[in-house]
């Protein structure tokens, strides 16, 4: 369970809504209906193992929010998936509807399957890409074992062989939002590689943008240069230097692809013992700050 407000709204809910549903819960203090089913919310998220985000949005301190989603009364609950409402409900109703709720609403649970390592990162890397080929194959529509499987071989230069395994996903880009960030790397490389008059060179990029601190398209694309060389965090800050000025120029595409970056850099969870939140990677957590400090200032 997690509170958000409206500087994380967007990251926590709108963003998160595209990799797992999102349940939002509308309360205040002095609801007493709220002190009766928020403790029933928090139990099912456990109890669904994933299968759904539960956030609660306080509906008195939060009022900009309230008002986006036509709140009435509470306790109120909205269900966002791939950013958008697809259901809700009004009042505390007991833990056997809210279960019947959220069944009617959420993807079917995942059946067992052959685990990956719990830390591949401690594994020999070959060791590692050949497990992560073994998942893909024996299980095509695992995407986050794709999506590693195609992360790890664009960190170690193999490009062909990552297009061929991102070859049978690529229509799903506008739904997964992990499969958009590697496109959005693929993009990138495939780019970089067809350019026969060495144009796309940051001190290329860097005295254009001299000349004009407003031409978003060579912030861009020196983001894009910057994401084949792996210079993550630069990155990043170009982009920063967009929204800064321009929050949706080109439809929202320095946001999307400055989102791509923390989806492709974000390593796995640490293993931690039961009831403990894993921490956030400092780098990853720092740059959803400043995303949220620019997009909702």
């Amino acid at each position: 369970m997690l509170n958000v407000t409206m500087e994380n709204f967007e990251l926590e809910v709108i963003a998160d809504s595209s990799n797992q549903p999102v349940l939002v819960d509308f309360w205040a203090p002095w609801c007493g209906p709220c002190k009766v089913i928020g403790p029933l919310l928090e139990k099912l998220e456990t109890a669904y193992s994933g299968r759904f985000k539960l956030v609660k949005i306080d509906s008195d301190q939060e009022q900009q929010l309230s008002a986006a989603f036509g709140i009435r009364s509470i306790p109120t609950c909205i269900l966002l998936i791939n950013g958008q409402p697809v259901d809700g409900f009004q009042g505390a109703l007991p833990e056997g509807q809210i279960k019947a709720f959220l069944d009617k609403n959420l993807p079917p649970a995942a059946q067992p399957e052959e685990e990956l390592p719990a830390e591949p990162e401690a594994l020999d890397p070959n060791a590692q890409l050949e497990k992560l080929q073994h998942a893909v194959a024996t299980d095509p529509a695992n995407d986050e074992a794709r999506f590693d499987y195609i992360k790890l071989l664009l960190q170690r230069g193999q490009v062909p062989e990552a297009r061929t395994a991102f070859a049978p996903v690529a229509n799903k880009t506008g739904l997964v939002r992990k499969l958009y960030a590697l496109q959005s790397w693929l993009s990138a490389i495939e780019v970089v590689a067809k350019d026969p008059d060495n144009l796309w060179a940051v001190a290329e990029f860097d005295s254009k943008i001299a000349t004009n601190k407003r031409d978003f398209e060579a912030r861009h694309n020196k983001a894009r240069l910057l994401m084949t060389q792996q210079r993550w965090t630069d990155a990043m800050d170009e982009l920063l230097e967009i929204l800064m000025r321009d929050k949706t120029w080109n439809e929202d595409l320095a946001r999307k692809t400055y989102v791509a970056v923390l989806d492709l850099i974000e390593p796995p969870k640490p293993k931690v013992a039961d009831g403990q939140i894993p921490p956030d990677d400092p780098v990853v957590a720092t740059y959803r700050r400043r995303l949220s400090s620019v997009v909702l200032s």
